[in-house]
């Protein structure tokens, strides 16, 4: 029998965390391997996730544009919904972004094997391909990247027909008269604000008592209310107890979690959103004697308790977001290298790419009051912001938490225009430790949304200038 195929590297898993871990052996000169199962590289992010929900949210709110904001521009026009062209600019894009990672590949010598990877023991990762056939890779260090797979509800079956989760949301063949979504997170609330700006009538249902956890909670009210505005209706502390579908519809059965009668709710098609879990299925892990913790793989400085066997991305502890695990592959990649890997686990940012926008780095005032931190406020709203004026968009406002005796940035929270693309300054403030006062003398062009930023934190210590 021929000896294996022999790595420096073999990456279980071909989303950010992996291809980026591949690229960055490629350029570190280790023989690397990427195990992948999908037809396309790229993971759930390129393939089913980031992508193609950032195309839809593109396309459906110029299309809400067109039909609401354009006339008071002095734009008069009637647009008309060509959804098949909609989906199909939707998939040009990610076959766009898949093909750019194969080509990274190839410049940086990474082979692509086809197929299922599962540990058959330490040092040797099997590969079935999807015609059955078994090969054998050796690898000097497996590195597990196999992220994330929607989390499923009991009494509420997923057919991708009429109840669908984030996959079946990016693709459905019809726009709805009505949705419900269950789960007020970023991934539920994405989706459903794609369906109403194209028509539908939404409601989100959700177990807690407020939306997306884990957010500033005055921003997460803010959030709400311009999203109820925008004609989204929220159901909160309400546990869904099941989904009866038809050819037509979906009955969803629930009741309040304080008690009290249950409700019904008729729907053309259901979101379930409620969240992601650990993708280990079939891993091999225990060949290797990996034993899980609550579904994730424990890891050290991701390493795993296994020797030469590391894990990156969302089958560990931490966010499960596509830049979190690019984070981990080059520093994962890099410490197998010999060299310093590195992440800041503290300036990771989340994002909403709704309209408005919220993003956020850092610690919240929750969490800086749950810790005794003294700490300052500083806030700026984009109605007072020239830009944001002359642009009619001037929902939402900055806050800046600094340190109450160094003056140091310790969380950021913003929801308004182009948040996503002005967090990076705030994470690169935090990076360098910056004080809430090294922005605010900073110079920044005017007239542009940004110099929000620096107003908030102006008003740390009192000192902002309205527009």
């Amino acid at each position: 029998m021929a000896e294996p195929t022999s790595y420096d590297v073999v990456i279980i898993g071909g989303g950010p965390g992996g291809y980026n871990a591949a690229i960055r052996a490629g350029q570190l000169g280790l023989r690397t391997a990427v195990v992948e199962m999908r037809k396309t590289l790229g993971g759930t992010c390129l393939n089913v996730g980031c992508m193609p929900s950032k195309a839809l949210l593109h396309a459906s709110e110029l299309f809400a544009a067109a039909n609401h904001e354009f006339a008071h521009l002095g734009i008069e026009v009637t647009p008309t919904l060509n959804l098949p062209q909609m989906m199909k600019q939707k998939a040009e894009s990610v076959t766009a972004l898949t093909k750019g990672i194969e080509f990274l590949f190839k410049k940086n010598k990474v082979d692509w094997i086809k197929g299922a990877g599962r540990i058959a023991g330490p040092g040797q990762v099997e590969v079935t391909a999807e015609d059955g056939q078994k090969t054998t890779l050796a690898a000097k260090n497996i590195v597990i990247a196999t992220g994330s797979e929607p989390a499923g509800l009991p009494g509420v079956t997923v057919d991708q027909q009429r109840i669908v989760d984030s996959t079946g949301a990016l693709s459905l063949p019809e726009a709805p008269k009505s949705l419900v979504v269950i789960g007020a997170g970023i991934i539920g609330l994405e989706l459903g604000s794609v369906w109403r700006r194209l028509g539908a009538e939404v409601t989100v249902v959700e177990f807690l008592d407020r939306i997306t956890p884990g957010m500033d909670a005055e921003v997460a009210k803010a959030f709400q209310r311009e999203l109820t505005k925008q004609g989204m209706t929220f159901k909160l502390g309400m546990k869904v107890t099941g989904a009866k579908a038809t050819k037509k519809g979906v009955t969803l059965t629930m009741e309040p979690v304080a008690g009290g009668a249950a409700e019904t709710l008729d729907a053309d098609y259901v979101l379930l959103a409620i969240g992601r879990r650990p993708y280990t299925n079939g891993l091999g892990l225990e060949s290797v004697g990996i034993t899980l913790d609550r579904g994730f793989i424990p890891t050290d400085h991701w390493k795993t308790s296994a020797p030469g066997v590391w894990a990156i991305g969302d089958v560990t502890v931490g966010p499960m977001l596509a830049h979190k695990a690019e984070e981990e592959a080059v520093a994962c990649i890099e410490a197998i290298a010999g060299k310093a890997g590195h992440v800041n686990y503290g300036v990771i940012p989340s994002v909403v790419y709704t309209a408005p926008e919220v993003a956020w780095v850092g610690q919240t005032e929750e969490e800086l009051k749950a810790e005794g931190r003294a700490y300052k406020v500083g806030k700026f709203p984009f109605l007072a912001n020239s830009r944001a004026k002359i642009n009619h968009e001037t929902e939402g406002f900055v806050k800046v938490l600094a340190d109450a005796a160094t003056d140091e940035v310790l969380g950021v929270h913003m929801i308004g225009p182009s948040v996503s693309e002005m967090i990076g300054e705030y994470c690169v403030a935090m990076e360098f430790r910056a004080a809430s006062e090294d922005v605010a003398r900073t110079c920044h062009p005017h007239p542009t949304r940004s110099e929000a930023l620096r107003q908030a934190a102006m008003g740390v210590e009192g000192w902002t200038m309205q527009a």
